[in-house]
């Protein structure tokens, strides 16, 4: 999960993370759309999992949650 220069929050799930965290952050189109006026962002929290399967059920189910839900768990889970 990363914090957008604006506060909000995004999830997603990557097989290289510290690689999307550049791209993210850079100015090229691979970013994700929503992020691409929100930058700089910063990673705040991640979970690691075996499979693409499990990541992607993880992210589906965070995405559902409140922002004062995902703050609780970054805040329980300081990297």
């Amino acid at each position: 999960m990363v914090r957008c220069s604006d506060n909000s929050l995004y999830s997603g799930q990557t097989s290289n993370l510290e690689r999307r965290i550049k791209e993210h952050n850079s100015s090229l189109s691979r970013s994700a759309k929503y992020l691409r006026a929100k930058k700089p962002v910063a990673l705040v929290y991640f979970e690691k999992y075996a499979t693409l399967k499990e990541a992607m059920q993880r992210e589906i189910n965070i995405k559902k949650w409140t922002k004062a839900k995902k703050e609780s768990l970054i805040r329980s889970n300081k990297i």
